[in-house]
């Protein structure tokens, strides 16, 4: 039997929601010298390094790029970051990732930064479920999906030579 998937949204669409997001974070930092885009791995990384190229195209800021490697199945926090956390310490981070299901991952990516100060913390994904377990909202989302929980989102960004897109299956 296969499993049908439904596009959600193609490429161009795509690219919509990660420009009106650009702007936002723009909006939201314009006083700021430098932020933080903290992408989870894997898709959330490339989220957040299409983001920055066109932020260094709009903001007045500096925009410095890591990732974030965790263990989302893991019952404690079990990450690694691309840098020293306290790399970033007195500045803006913002939180990326493709997908906010359960919030875990987001919840998690947030434990890593709670030892530092920060200026604030935000977050953006390009699709939220609406299914959280953890009191986790978003800042800037692409999309607000209803699903129900069976279903599947699937967000393809440039892997492997396949076309951007968000199908639900």
């Amino acid at each position: 039997m296969s499993e049908k998937k439904i596009l959600v949204l193609n490429s161009r669409q795509i690219q919509q929601k990660i420009d009106r997001i650009a702007y936002q974070i723009v909006e939201d930092n314009i006083e700021e010298t430098e932020i933080v885009l903290a992408g989870l791995q894997q898709r959330g990384f490339r989220l957040a390094a299409r983001l920055k190229t066109i932020l260094e195209e709009i903001a007045p800021f500096k925009v410095t790029l890591i990732s974030i490697d965790l263990d989302k199945y893991s019952s404690s926090l079990n990450a690694s970051v691309s840098v020293e956390v306290e790399e970033c310490s007195n500045k803006v981070v913002v939180l990326v990732d493709d997908v906010l299901n359960s919030g875990k991952a987001l919840a998690y990516a947030f434990g890593i930064f709670l030892d530092i100060p920060l200026k604030k913390i935000r977050t953006v994904v390009l699709v939220d479920r609406n299914h959280k377990s953890f009191p986790i909202s978003t800042d800037f989302s692409g999309l607000a999906l209803s699903t129900i929980l069976k279903e599947h989102v699937d967000v393809v960004l440039d892997e492997n030579g396949q076309e951007d897109a968000v199908y639900l299956r």
